[in-house]
């Protein structure tokens, strides 16, 4: 068990308020150093720059002349370049005395200016990255062939004659390797694993190769809200044995929403929870979604197997598939609920986040890992959104400028301003509303 792991017995909000504060200022510090590292590159001068709002609890003055501080309300931050009339970049002079304009952000070249404002984005999505790539490269993959590492916690009847080093050749009639599913295994409390050992091929007995057993808990589903962790087995459903996930799956696709009763057991004792299965939209290759009920939690082998490691450059290759994953599956996310196929619920807001937050760092620094980099991608994309006040709206901002050969007039900056920031707030409202009324 790591850190991460026993924070949770601070207390329930406290602890979902410090990992939304951690994962925040991470992904806050990052993308505002990306603004801060390229303006300075690009010869533009920073005044100051700032993790929170409100009074200022610590600064220092670097040799640039840059006030680095943090502030009282850690839900954000800025970078105010030299000129600028506010911590949004939003207005301002290329006149500031005794310094060159062209330090200030308005009297700095265009493509200077562009790719300041670009780069918090940028380094929100490579921050993704390097999050992905490391995650990756510290769990490895499983080795081919499948090979045994040491069992998990189970009930007694799910005792396995497996033995760590054994090579798993078929599980039943199903040949390993590959891609290979054993969605078409037939349910049975026990199996024969013809596995390699010692250089030969023997048979031995186990349990179902994927156990009713949570390896991952969904945050703010059905399984979360009722206190089910990663490593719980659910033994019975409204009385009944289980001992194969598929039939947790079967259950809840017949129950239609209705509440389950299941019997889990957990370090050796067993307590009775009752949930409702939840619809849920689901992501699907082909970019659409299908709607399906769920608990929320998700299966695996019922043993840990042993990993081969990720070279860097696999691992920073597969990390910038998933970087691109996320992405297109946001985007078609949001389509979808514009148009109406998904519901709102797939959107979540601060609360939803906090919430989220706080669920996967209980589940331990792999998971919260996880879901800093998809949360700093979906940062950096909505960041990209054209809206003023936006590092995407002032983009645009610049691409009419390039066009026009003339900056917009300050009379049109303004409305537009006002129009992002009516925008934002319709946004920011209609998620918390979202995540505390709608979804909940």
């Amino acid at each position: 068990m790591d850190l991460t792991q026993l924070l949770p017995q601070l207390g329930g909000g406290l602890f979902t308020l410090l990992a939304f504060v951690v994962s925040l200022s991470i992904i806050v510090a990052i993308h505002e150093y990306g603004h801060y590292i390229v303006g300075r590159w690009s010869g533009i001068h920073a005044e100051v720059f700032s993790l929170g709002f409100g009074p200022v609890i610590y600064s220092r003055t670097d040799k640039r002349g840059t006030v680095w501080q943090i502030a009282a309300l850690p839900f954000g931050g800025y970078v105010k370049f030299l000129g600028d009339a506010n911590a949004a970049s939003v207005g301002g002079t290329d006149d500031v005395a005794g310094r060159d304009p062209r330090n200030t952000m308005l009297g700095a070249p265009l493509w200077a200016r562009a790719a300041t404002v670009a780069a918090g984005p940028v380094f929100n999505f490579i921050l993704a990255v390097v999050l992905f790539a490391a995650y990756l490269m510290v769990t490895g993959r499983p080795s081919d062939p499948v090979t045994y590492k040491d069992e998990v916690a189970l009930p007694p009847a799910y005792a396995s004659e497996l033995e760590p080093g054994d090579q798993i050749v078929k599980v039943g009639d199903i040949v390993m390797g590959g891609d290979v599913s054993l969605d078409t295994l037939p349910i049975t409390d026990r199996v024969d694993y013809t596995v390699r050992r010692d250089g030969s091929e023997v048979v031995v007995q186990g349990p179902y190769p994927l156990p009713p057993r949570a390896s991952g808990v969904t945050p703010r589903s059905a399984a979360d809200d009722a206190g089910v962790r990663i490593g719980d087995v659910i033994t019975a459903i409204d009385g009944q044995p289980v001992f194969a996930f598929r039939q947790i799956i079967d259950v809840v696709n017949a129950a239609d929403g209705q509440p389950l009763d299941l019997t889990i057991w957990r370090d050796g004792a067993t307590r009775d929870v009752t949930l409702a299965p939840r619809r849920m939209d689901l992501p699907k290759a082909d970019g659409t979604f299908e709607t399906r009920w769920l608990i929320g939690i998700n299966g695996d082998l019922f043993f840990q197997t042993t990993t081969d490691n990720i070279a860097p450059w696999t691992a920073v290759w597969l990390a910038l598939k998933q970087l691109w994953f996320t992405i297109t599956m946001s985007l078609s996310a949001l389509s979808h609920m514009i148009s109406g196929d998904i519901s709102t619920c797939s959107l979540s807001g601060p609360v939803g986040i906090a919430q989220t937050s706080a669920t996967m760092a209980g589940q331990g620094l792999g998971s919260y890992m996880s879901f800093i980099a998809v949360l700093s991608a979906g940062v950096g994309l909505l960041n990209l959104f054209p809206i003023p006040i936006l590092d995407g709206g002032h983009l645009v901002f610049y691409a009419y400028e390039a066009v026009a050969r003339r900056k917009p007039s300050e009379r049109a900056m303004n409305v537009m301003m006002i129009g992002g920031l009516t925008i934002i707030a319709a946004m920011m409202i209609f998620s918390i509303l979202n995540d505390l009324l709608l979804c909940p």
